[in-house]
């Protein structure tokens, strides 16, 4: 074949897969990046992009948003963005040759040897038959999607005189006479992005300066502390972060680590602009003097875009794609306040973890000793429990522990997030335990361990039983009068500082030693255990009349008790039962 020849099917081929108007692909930076807990980052995009001979900036990134929470800018003054669409389009891309087919098909115009079924020839490949992308959409129904072009079976050869249509499978062995390409072009989809830009005065320059900001899933930060305590009342705190990345590779980034979630209305839609299958959470939250406030300042007004409806799935990236976030931290009992953590300079490719100091502060704390003892039901109710939940709830009435806890007062500049934390003295390792979120100048408890040394007895008696102290719509009700008692001893060979919560379901009538009693609603009783309702709450449809006359009573009683010394704390309450 000819040199003119070979030129005019690579001018074809060119045609076929290759943009006009001047455009070409261009990777946008990101520049900063606001980080969520729950898997969410805020991203900003900026950077300084080649323009067409139509001001269209052409973006080989497509990102998938949470609907509502992209916007593209304009960030020169010279240039206003008119539009952003989205769509799918046909790219060249060099491949390495993976087969006799491949190979043949990399190497239109040469010289070969080919052996097809025993009998050996010298040719020339011409081509390999092909419909082309023009061709599928012209011969087919109106209407139909663009396809990528089909490569045929068949390859034409040119031999001494004639021309021989061989069909690739059948050729058992080819020699190159011609030094061959082991390399050739292939058409794919790809999903893309173009803004378009118009001049406000005159003529757009070569570049302009193009931002987006958008909120998608696949970036996380999990915090975790460490707690140097020095036995004396001081503890240092110290605070990191582990990054997961399976969005989009950061190179020098500013990245916001955001303590608390905030709540959206749509955290289960991904913005149309995607063109993907997916479904993200929604979180937002970013400084306000960081870029992504000028972003929001400088958003569009229009956007289009090609798409059709994607189906959902919560693998939280491309279909079949895995996004492994790492585990989830939970167990905070109030929404925390949002607060942002800044690291400058944050390098991580896409699926690499991170490990990075966030933090460091002093503050003080107090050992305290905390005993929650287990109320249970009416006698009157536990007769209609099966052998099961008796056996239950006697495993419940029995564990009555005393916890060492640490009393942290957080006099830092930073609030204590809800995260792992392992707690160490002069050295040595005391406990895993978990941090509750702690507003700066709050307080909160870290359990350290139980305290095995200090021994507790429980004692509940019923006193008295008085029939008919009362008559309620057809209802003769009895008082039940009970007493108790918690026996406490310290073996611990030090003084400590103990509290003691009783709950019971009935009115408390009394409490020794200086309790501070306190009766609520039966359906406030959530608040009188650090754990919430019991689990033997619903076993029993509870009378309707219960709450109408018996509230919850709470006594609490905080002290000091001296090594080897004992306390006994006594208390009465009642309640009226059908």
């Amino acid at each position: 074949m000819s040199k003119n020849g070979l030129l005019f099917l690579s001018l074809v081929f060119c045609a076929g897969i290759c943009f006009g108007g001047g455009s070409s692909f261009s990777q946008l930076p990101v520049e900063e990046v606001t980080v969520f807990k729950d898997g969410h980052a805020f991203v900003l995009h900026e950077g300084a992009m080649e323009v067409g001979k139509g001001g269209e900036v052409l973006l080989d990134y497509l990102p998938r948003p949470v609907i509502g929470t992209f916007w593209a800018y304009s960030g020169d003054k010279r240039a206003t963005l008119k539009s952003v669409v989205s769509s799918k389009k046909v790219v060249g891309v060099s491949k390495t040759a993976m087969s006799i087919a491949e190979l043949v098909e990399a190497n239109v115009g040469k010289r070969v040897q080919i052996t097809e079924r025993g009998i050996r020839f010298d040719a020339t490949i011409i081509r390999v038959l092909k419909q082309t992308r023009q061709e599928l959409k012209r011969t087919g129904p109106v209407g139909t999607k663009e396809r990528l072009g089909v490569t045929s079976n068949i390859v034409m050869l040119k031999l001494a005189g004639s021309t021989k249509a061989v069909q690739i499978n059948k050729i058992e062995d080819i020699t190159f006479l011609d030094e061959p390409e082991s390399s050739l072009e292939k058409e794919e989809f790809r999903n893309s992005m173009t803004l378009k830009f118009e001049p406000k005065k005159g003529k757009l320059g070569d570049k302009v300066k193009v931002g987006m900001v958008y909120l998608q899933r696949g970036i996380r930060w999990i915090p975790s502390y460490r707690i140097d305590i020095d036995g004396k009342g001081n503890a240092v705190f110290k605070l990191q972060a582990t990054l997961i990345n399976e969005m989009i590779d950061l190179k020098g980034v500013k990245t916001h680590l955001v303590v608390g979630v905030p709540s959206f209305a749509f955290k289960d839609t991904v913005d149309p602009i995607s063109l993907q299958q997916t479904v993200a959470q929604l979180g937002n939250q970013f400084q306000p003097n960081s870029q992504t406030r000028y972003a929001f300042l400088n958003s569009i007004q229009t956007q289009s875009v090609m798409y059709s409806e994607p189906s959902r799935n919560r693998s939280g990236g491309n279909s079949g794609e895995t996004m492994d976030l790492g585990p989830s931290i939970t167990g905070s009992k109030k929404n925390e306040d949002l607060y942002v953590f800044t690291l400058e300079n944050v390098t991580l490719k896409k699926g690499e973890r991170m490990v990075v100091p966030v933090a460091e502060f002093k503050i003080s704390y107090a050992d305290v000793y905390k005993l929650t003892v287990p109320f249970a039901p009416p006698l009157e109710m536990r007769r209609h429990y099966n052998n099961n939940r008796q056996a239950q709830l006697a495993k419940l009435l029995t564990d009555k522990k005393v916890k060492h806890v640490l009393r942290v007062k957080n006099t830092s500049d930073y609030p204590i997030t809800t995260a792992p934390v392992t707690i160490f003295r002069d050295g040595q390792i005391l406990a895993q335990a978990m941090t509750r979120y702690t507003a700066v100048g709050g307080t909160s408890d870290i359990e350290v361990t139980i305290a095995i040394d200090v021994k507790v007895k429980h004692k509940d008696v019923e006193v008295k039983r008085t029939p008919n102290v009362k008559k309620w719509h057809g209802h003769s009700l009895d008082r039940i009068d009970m007493e108790g008692s918690v026996r406490m001893t310290n073996f611990l060979g030090k003084t400590i500082d103990v509290e003691v919560v009783r709950t019971t379901m009935g009115k408390i009538d009394s409490a020794g030693n200086d309790g501070e009693i306190e009766q609520k609603d039966i359906y406030d009783s959530g608040n009188f255990q650090a754990g919430g309702l019991p689990v033997w709450w619903h076993w029993y449809s509870w009378p309707w009349w219960w709450a109408h006359h018996n509230p919850m009573g709470q006594v609490e009683w905080k002290f000091s008790l001296e090594p080897g010394k004992e306390i006994q704390l006594d208390y009465k309450w009642h309640y009226l039962w059908d």
